[in-house]
């Protein structure tokens, strides 16, 4: 009796240091997607706060090296999981290694230098890619959460600037003050916060009174905005990784039946403030020129540039062109890496929808559809995802969520109502 009592209590201290050990892996590894998170904010001036721009970007490039070392520390083995996803990374970050060979410049090398290390960081947690529970997901719908509540923080604080001010620029559209964000940076974090809680509700892993909350809260922000690209994307991604789930799921049914009655209820009565609202004060020019970008987008394709920077690009850069922001993953893919940028990119894209395609239906195809679904909307009029971003934060754990379960059962997969 005592033999087995002793072995009994051995059995059990050890599956309580497994349990330990696991919460601490899964916090370091939330910390360490924190600061990658963190690492991919821009600092600009405008903040609430009295920090100098320079200390801002210090800080934020700060963060990653400290994710580099925390994700090594918990992988120290460096155990690396094979991944088609990270793969076509290394394949842009190979591309920008050549234009530094071939024409170096520092600015170029150094972000050829943080996209690789983010991407190394990246391999480093793909050990905890295969988990059932999620833990990527969790740790992203964080991060966006923590990100809006300090901008809500700052709207509180001070409104008058949170809203544009006097900044022409902005034009009365909702901005980050605590941490300077642009209006289309918020509005990027709110809708993907949005829609995967929606996704997670759908799928009954998330609260309807957490969801109903945290879509509020999100959609309010977004709609503060005034950013088109995103609630394009968020109703996108919404409706593809909800008809992933259609047949399968009664509570997808009804609220898709439910929202189509919204809607239509909402054309008739409301179109006109709806218009109102899409069309943000701009003239017929400006919504045909999209705020002004197809003039830059010119600009790129009339570059002069020899057979060499037409395949492989200028090297990294800060997405701009004679000063002016691109605002497209397609056109600075092509500035900054050419054309076998470009075909690298469609390949990054392509690989995750056809992975989702060949995976069950279930909760983890449904929220690596809309995360890819959302980012492929945004590339047109947004800067995605060829550089360290939020963007490739979204398509790795669409990635992650792709990969096959070290168990056989899929917890979160959606049953039959």
């Amino acid at each position: 009796m005592t033999a087995i009592a002793l072995r009994r209590h051995r059995r059990l201290a050890s599956q309580d240091w497994a349990e330990a050990r696991d919460r601490s892996v899964r916090r370091w590894v939330g910390v360490a997607w924190a600061l990658l998170f963190w690492n991919t904010l821009t600092f600009t001036t405008g903040s609430v706060l009295p920090i100098p721009s320079h200390v801002g970007k210090a800080v934020a490039q700060g963060t990653l090296p400290l994710a580099f070392l925390i994700a090594l520390a918990v992988n120290p083995r460096v155990r690396l999981r094979p991944n088609v996803f990270l793969c076509l990374l290394g394949l842009l970050i190979l591309d920008t290694v050549i234009t530094c060979v071939t024409a170096p410049h520092l600015g170029t090398i150094f972000r050829t230098f943080r996209l690789a290390q983010f991407v190394a960081t990246l391999w480093l947690l793909t050990p905890w890619w295969d988990r059932d529970d999620m833990l990527l997901v969790w740790c992203q719908l964080r991060c966006l959460l923590v990100a809006l509540g300090s901008v809500l923080l700052g709207l509180l604080i001070a409104p008058g600037r949170a809203l544009g001010g006097s900044a022409a620029a902005q034009g009365g559209r909702l901005a980050g003050t605590i941490w300077p964000m642009a209006p289309t940076q918020v509005a990027e974090y709110a809708a993907v916060a949005a829609g995967m809680m929606v996704m997670l509700w759908l799928a009954r892993k998330l609260s309807g009174r957490a969801t109903l909350v945290g879509v509020i809260f999100a959609a309010a922000l977004l709609l503060l905005t005034h950013t088109r690209t995103a609630l394009i994307g968020l109703v996108a991604g919404t409706l593809v990784a909800g008809l992933s789930l259609f047949t399968v799921s009664a509570r997808v049914r009804k609220s898709f039946a439910s929202g189509a009655a919204i809607v239509t209820i909402g054309i008739i009565t409301v179109s006109s403030v709806v218009t109102t609202w899409l069309a943000r004060g701009e003239s017929a020019q400006g919504l045909t020129s999209l705020t002004g970008r197809t003039s830059f987008w010119a600009l790129v394709l009339a570059e002069p540039r020899t057979k060499f920077e037409e395949i492989f690009g200028f090297g990294l850069s800060n997405a701009s062109i004679k000063g002016l922001p691109i605002d497209s993953n397609w056109l600075s893919s092509y500035q900054q890496e050419g054309l076998f940028g470009v075909a690298v990119c469609v390949m990054i894209l392509a690989w995750l929808f056809v992975a989702a395609f060949f995976q069950p239906r279930g909760i983890r195809r449904s929220l690596a559809l809309f995360l890819t679904t959302y980012v492929l909307m945004a590339s047109f009029t947004e800067d995605a995802f060829t550089n360290a971003s939020t963007y490739l934060l979204h398509l790795a754990v669409a990635a992650s969520l792709l990969v096959p379960l070290t168990r056989r059962d899929d917890p979160y997969a959606v049953q039959e109502d």
